[in-house]
């Protein structure tokens, strides 16, 4: 009996394992992770967090921050031309710009998956047709394409977002396409089918975890895309409708005061700009986290 040599197994850790070893790695992915919980658990949270209407006038017109020498602690970011708490529109206003985002995003994503797969594991005519009928679409850029069928359809925040869905499900489409073609076309899946190997097991055991670092990538990049054209119409006047607190409305709707109270145009786009900072860290880190771990 070898008392005194115990020799302990070590731990192989897993793909997924090493990922996330990597992302906790990266600092500003990490940043931006902390950034998207706390947007997220706000825009789930936000209707028991503002201390006032949306949409009443709370304080006097155009007060300003409560850092300014004018300002008030009570109404933290002032109040807009109406007298209208402008933390509580920001707050209540990323339900409809973040919040939407992230649903069209992933509806959009699950949609285009389903069919870019099964694109993806066929050959023959019907490939080479989806594959010519997406380089037509994706000529068109998202938002263009956005304006074009809420033009036909009407504004509206209900139009705007199956607008946005329309034009992103393409993009998922022709991505997930392109990473299943590509890895079909492989020896290894070659070898696999030659073994008996149907196109689920081939699927889910070899060509998901080879295509995941893309689909994260669309992914991110879609909500992304989904915050700026859900703002974008906003601003148009071809979304949400005064008096709704999405950001991309409340900045449309104070541009004329930039000299006045900047601090009404300046508030909402930094929101904008935060909410697709943080998901870009997260999907840049996410991605090269992915990569490592397969390496």
């Amino acid at each position: 009996m070898l008392s005194n040599n115990i020799y302990q197994e070590q731990k192989i850790p897993t793909q997924w394992e090493r990922s996330w070893i990597n992302f906790k790695a990266n600092s500003l992915a990490m940043f931006g992770l902390w950034c998207l919980l706390i947007l997220i658990l706000i825009t789930i949270t936000a209707p028991w967090l503002v201390p006032y209407s949306p949409y009443h006038q709370v304080g006097e017109l155009l007060m300003p921050p409560s850092w300014d020498q004018s300002g008030h602690v009570e109404f933290f970011f002032g109040t807009d031309d109406l007298g209208r708490d402008i933390l509580t529109r920001l707050i209540l206003g990323s339900q409809l710009t973040f919040g939407y985002a992230l649903l069209v995003a992933l509806a959009a994503s699950l949609i285009g998956f389903l069919i870019g797969v099964t694109a993806g594991m066929t050959r023959g005519l019907k490939s080479s047709i989806l594959n010519h009928v997406l380089d037509t679409v994706l000529s068109i850029p998202s938002l263009l394409l956005a304006i074009i069928v809420v033009a036909y359809m009407g504004p509206g925040e209900t139009n705007i977002l199956l607008a946005i869905w329309l034009a992103l499900i393409p993009r998922f489409i022709r991505a997930v396409y392109t990473a299943v073609h590509t890895e079909v076309e492989k020896d290894y899946i070659i070898a696999a089918r030659l073994d008996g190997a149907n196109n689920f097991y081939l699927l889910y055991n070899s060509i998901l975890p080879n295509i995941l670092t893309v689909i994260t990538t669309e992914l991110t990049r879609a909500i992304s895309i989904a915050i700026l054209d859900i703002a974008a119409l906003g601003f148009l006047g071809l979304g949400a409708q005064a008096p709704s607190p999405e950001w991309g409305s409340i900045l449309g709707d104070s541009i004329e005061l930039i000299y006045l109270a900047p601090w009404t145009v300046t508030l909402p786009g930094l929101a904008i700009m935060f909410s697709v900072l943080s998901v870009n860290l997260v999907g840049d880190g996410l991605r090269q986290a992915l990569n490592a771990g397969i390496d």
